[in-house]
């Protein structure tokens, strides 16, 4: 009996071992729909036709707000360009212009930092379309220790800060940060 307790421990420790090894990181849901939307350090171009002096790029401050002639600042954190252009619409036709026409362009988007087994951690300027493959190049490439299969992605998604383990074909966004790990051999 005390040999057949003996087998059944030595024929479950090698699973129980590989199944602890083999457990994949903690790994939280990182969105990768939806349409572009403001925040802090992007650089937009506002048109308002008929009026060139209000015509201009402007910078959304830390605050998620961008600064006007005539009506102040605007909160445009979180907003698309076009519910951007519907707030300032509002602002001016509030007394200050007549049946104003706004357009609203990202002139700059925010950057995106990198930091890890790359040889030049740091902020860069984000390109439409990015992914982290680009980012890496971006970055001057990998270090010889480094995780060449995934990274790691912190993005801020309405209040909170969320991460993710992704391949290297993944989109980053504007404000992302993508960590790469170093390998253990």
């Amino acid at each position: 009996m005390r040999w057949l307790r003996l087998f059944l421990v030595l024929l479950v420790l090698p699973f129980a071992a590989a199944c602890a090894m083999n457990a994949a990181p903690a790994t939280y849901l990182v969105e990768v729909k939806g349409p572009y939307t403001l925040d802090s350090g992007d650089v937009v171009r506002i048109t308002v036709y008929g009026e060139a002096e209000l015509t201009n790029s402007y910078r959304v401050d830390d605050a998620g707000k961008l600064s006007m002639p005539l009506i102040g600042s605007v909160s445009v954190r979180g907003k698309t360009t076009q519910m951007a252009a519907a707030a300032i619409t509002s602002a001016l036709a509030a007394g200050y212009i007549r049946e104003p026409s706004v357009a609203v362009e990202i002139e700059t988007y925010r950057p995106f930092f990198i930091q890890g087994a790359v040889n030049q951690a740091g902020q860069f300027s984000y390109v439409y379309g990015m992914t982290v493959r680009a980012a890496i190049s971006t970055a001057g490439g990998y270090t010889d220790t480094a995780e060449r299969s995934k990274a790691i992605i912190y993005r801020r998604q309405g209040q909170e800060m969320v991460k993710g383990a992704v391949s290297l074909d993944f989109p980053i966004f504007p404000g992302d940060t993508i960590v790469i790990n170093e390998r253990w051999l």
